[in-house]
């Protein structure tokens, strides 16, 4: 996360400006001509839904609900050229409302968890909903996953994408100061879903907005995920406790399950007694990228054998959480008539670490007022 210093502080009403496009070759490869449809996608608490469905010039598709920010969909090819399905999720706005484990949702004002839901800045302690048993996750009881946000379709010489806009206003959820705060996506036509986050505020706060995507490459969520080929240039993570809250320390990975330095399945390890996995039910960790600032490099490669699609994510922030679908039960029952059993969907979360508010060396969540919250993750699609 960037932040930069700005020349003025006041939030309300100021809508940030976002650029997602400075690649010189982004139309290299270009079939057909990129488009933004909109569309109704029902009711939330008697406000209109829309639906914007992006498709780029190759012809993949990426359908994003102003509600919650939600990507419904995601459709990209197998090594055949077959168009499939790569998120989990529901087909219609009212089982998003009704019940949904942040599927594919933007998650804030703090993404992952805070412990025991309080945090301490400037000498003053603010208290959180606990609503992950005695700690805060994902924002609160309705943090930015659960929102309608201000939406716009864009369109540049890169691709399609959509603009939301969203005020947190002081001490929503327990979080000082008024954030503005814009997200957004792009679906460029060198086939790459790009987020680019924005934020400023009035008064210190903390600040860690990430995205939520359940993916399942086997496409239309046909088989679990235990079989994704997942690497992660991460030589470190941070280990938790019971309540899978970091204890502090940085862990290196070497000789554990958690390496994914070099390319493992996921289901090779995930029974493992370990007391890590353990803890998280399987995979449901923050690793410690290997970067020294804020550059975009390289965080995660994963590989579905069967279809052959590949998905890299790059990004600016200086952690990834790995959740392993641990708490999918086989309850839920998604796009299409699909049962999402455990470990049918897996998130790959770029962020900060998680409790960073009480973690004073890890990396800095704190936002000031004059400065700008800016971080970028980008998703890139092939087949091999």
């Amino acid at each position: 996360m960037k932040r930069n210093v700005l020349a003025s502080a006041v939030v309300a009403g100021v809508v940030l400006s976002l650029c997602s496009c400075s690649l010189p070759s982004c139309m290299t490869g270009q079939k057909g001509q990129a488009m933004i449809e909109k569309k109704p996608f029902g009711q939330v608490d008697g406000q209109n839904v829309d639906l914007y469905v992006l498709t780029n010039a190759n012809g993949l598709k990426a359908s994003i609900t102003n509600y919650g920010g939600i990507m419904t969909s995601l459709v990209v090819p197998d090594k055949n050229g077959t168009m499939e399905d790569i998120l989990l999720g529901y087909d219609n706005v009212a089982a998003y409302v009704k019940e949904t484990p942040y599927f594919n949702a933007l998650i804030g004002r703090y993404g992952n968890r805070i412990g025991k839901a309080k945090f301490t800045l400037d000498g003053k302690t603010y208290t959180l909903a606990a609503n992950n048993d005695e700690n805060a996750l994902h924002g609160g009881i309705k943090g930015f996953d659960k929102v309608i946000w201000t939406a716009e379709g864009i369109k540049t010489d890169c691709g399609v994408g959509v603009k939301l806009a969203y005020l947190s206003k002081d001490m929503e959820e327990g979080y000082p100061g008024n954030l503005m705060v814009n997200v957004t996506y792009m679906l460029t036509n060198n086939n790459e879903l790009t987020i680019e986050y924005k934020a400023m505020t009035d008064k210190a706060t903390v600040c860690n907005l990430t995205n939520h995507n359940y993916y399942n490459l086997t496409g239309n969520a046909k088989d679990s995920i235990l079989n994704h080929v997942l690497t992660l240039n991460a030589d470190k993570f941070t280990p938790v406790d019971a309540g899978l809250i970091p204890t502090g320390e940085l862990r290196p990975v070497k000789g554990t399950p958690m390496d994914f330095t070099r390319p493992f399945a996921i289901g090779a390890r995930v029974n493992e007694a370990d007391e890590q996995i353990k803890f998280g039910g399987g995979y449901d960790h923050n690793w410690v990228l290997n970067k020294k600032g804020s550059e975009m490099s390289l965080a995660a490669t994963l590989h579905e054998p069967v279809s052959g699609r590949v998905m890299e994510v790059w990004t600016e922030e200086p952690g990834i959480q790995f959740y392993s679908g641990n708490f999918l039960d086989g309850t839920i029952t998604g796009k299409g008539g699909v049962v999402y059993k455990q470990r049918w969907g897996m998130c790959l979360e770029t962020q900060h670490f998680p409790d960073s508010p009480n973690k004073p060396h890890f990396p800095t969540t704190t936002l000031r007022p004059g400065e700008l919250y800016q971080t970028k993750t980008v998703h890139k699609f092939y087949t091999r």
